[in-house]
């Protein structure tokens, strides 16, 4: 067999210094092709771009921009022909962001994003975050090395399912120790702070403080290992239904029958 084929994108932009770092990580073990947004993107989530035309660039030999978020980008790289792809991935990777995206922020990440595009294609996937005063170049090597693991195992497993979508944090220091955890929970400040423009036009910005973490008893939490200086590996559902609500998802049928029809 050939030498793997990783799809690797970023919700940082094309030229930021994670994503450059694991391409060079990744160089001497897979082929690599980067399809990344042109600017930074950080948490706009799963958004596609419906609306208005995209823009594919050719930046370098294997690295393209698109001018939208970074599921556009995996969206693109998958679907563009030879455009951008040789064939289809072994891997889609993403990363390496500066700053952890751990419990609930997922949910926002671009990051994890591009990793769940991925894996809703059936490509298993990876998504690395690591804290902003975390060692690049040992996190990019760490990456790397997950990366190629996730590789072999996948291969292994013939996957006839869902692909396997795992979640990376990396704290800063020697983060020798690695676990695999499940999703914590970070408590923000949700103020919106209001300002004038110079133009005396109001404007909010959002995004705050980490105020707490919970679960700090519970060593399996994602945000519990990273406040530990582990390096914690989550892996994520991609189709999930709340088993414990379906009682009352069946009242609320259940009320909605008794209401008559006007």
């Amino acid at each position: 067999m050939g030498r793997p084929l990783i799809l690797l994108g970023n919700d940082d932009g094309h030229a930021a210094p994670g994503l450059g770092a694991l391409r060079s990580a990744l160089a001497p073990m897979a082929d690599v092709v980067v399809c990344a947004p042109e600017r930074n993107q950080s948490g706009v989530s799963h958004a596609l771009t419906l609306a208005q035309v995209l823009r594919l660039r050719r930046v370098d030999e294997d690295v393209y921009a698109v001018d939208g978020t970074p599921a556009d980008c995996v969206y693109v790289a998958l679907n563009a022909g030879a455009r951008v792809l040789p064939r289809r991935p072994d891997l889609v990777l993403s990363g390496i962001n500066a700053g952890p995206n751990l419990g609930v922020d997922i949910h926002y990440s671009g990051t994890v994003a591009v990793a769940r595009e991925g894996a809703l294609r059936g490509i298993p996937s990876l998504a690395i975050s690591m804290a902003v005063d975390a060692d690049l170049r040992a996190a990019a090597s760490l990456g790397a090395g997950l990366a190629c693991s996730l590789l072999g195992e996948a291969a292994k497993a013939r996957l006839d399912g869902a692909a396997p979508l795992l979640n990376v944090n990396i704290p800063r220091g020697p983060a020798r120790e690695r676990c695999v955890t499940r999703l914590g929970r970070r408590t923000y400040d949700d103020a919106v702070v209001f300002r004038q423009d110079p133009r005396g036009q109001e404007y909010a910005w959002i995004g705050s403080a980490i105020l707490s973490f919970e679960g700090r008893d519970d060593p399996d939490c994602d945000t519990v290992a990273f406040q530990a200086g582990k390096v914690s590996v989550t892996p994520i559902v991609l189709y999930g239904s709340a088993d414990a609500h379906r009682e009352i998802a069946q009242r609320v049928l259940d009320l909605q029958a008794l209401v008559p029809e006007s």
